[in-house]
């Protein structure tokens, strides 16, 4: 039966099918400001390659409005030994497109496994993302939630929780959770991307050549994003709110670390729309 849905559907249909004929990656550098060399850092720990820009909404949009410099810790390589060299050139490609730095760490075993058997490797790990921290002076951190499914991305949390209560009592900095592979009960805020963020979100994910070759999960990212808007409407904006105007979207939880844990920073969850109200959390 033929309603007015139809066309809708098989447009999404056509469109998904055309995109996955579009070329990967190979593409110059999307526009950004420049940086001053005292500009405020955040530092991103992105568990394997394309982390970085499958949850970068908040980080783009702190590169772009806020002019702060993002950094990327490729806490992982993935699994799979004979790709890690190529994957660590993916990221690479990724990251210049984004404006995006990356720094590559030499880490293995992120898991709560490995954290619970070998805790001499485990200390290692700690003190190596310890010192990044401190070195790069961050004022956010981005991690994966403590449930995220995926053992890397748990561990990757554990890991750079660790390194955070190393760092003593004087250390202070906002931390902001991503999700995944699962969602989050209880996200605070809410943060619009713009279509034409998303569209370099998507560029982004498609410089990871060897696993959208097999996957082409770059291009369901916009789906993903759209339903966050969905979940965000009333995890977010408050059970039984007005759903916001825009299409697409991330979910944090944004909280303050101070004097050696988590302290809430924000007196209500936030929903921030595309191309405002950013400075008055992050400066």
């Amino acid at each position: 039966m033929n309603h007015p849905f139809n066309p809708f559907i098989d447009d999404f249909v056509r469109l998904m099918e055309e995109a996955r004929g579009l070329p990967l990656g190979g593409l110059p550098p999307a526009a950004a400001p420049r940086l001053q060399d005292n500009a405020p850092r955040a530092l991103v720990f992105a568990p394997h390659p394309d982390d970085e820009s499958i949850t970068g909404g908040l980080p783009l949009r702190l590169r772009r409005e806020l002019h702060i410099r993002v950094s990327v810790a490729a806490v992982t390589l993935g699994s799979r030994v004979e790709r890690q060299a190529a994957r660590l050139e993916e990221m690479r490609g990724a990251c210049h497109f984004l404006g995006f730095e990356l720094i590559p760490t030499r880490l293995g075993g992120i898991n709560p496994r490995t954290r619970e058997n070998n805790p001499s490797a485990c200390e290692e790990a700690v003190t190596q993302v310890a010192q990044l921290i401190a070195y790069h002076r961050a004022t956010v951190l981005f991690l994966p939630h403590d449930q995220d499914f995926n053992s890397t991305h748990i561990g990757t949390h554990l890991l750079v929780v660790d390194a955070l209560r190393s760092l003593g009592r004087g250390f202070a900095c906002k931390v902001v959770e991503t999700e995944f592979w699962q969602p989050m009960a209880d996200p605070n805020l809410m943060v619009a991307s713009s279509a034409a963020e998303v569209a370099d979100l998507v560029a982004a994910v498609s410089f990871h050549k060897g696993e959208v070759a097999r996957n082409p999960y770059h291009l369901s990212l916009p789906c993903w994003m759209a339903d966050n808007v969905r979940r965000g409407a009333e995890l977010v904006g408050g059970q039984g709110g007005t759903a916001p105007g825009f299409h697409f979207a991330t979910l944090y939880r944004l909280r303050e670390w101070v004097k050696g844990d988590f302290s809430p920073c924000l007196n209500a969850p936030r929903v921030i729309p595309a191309g405002q109200g950013l400075v008055a959390i992050f400066k």
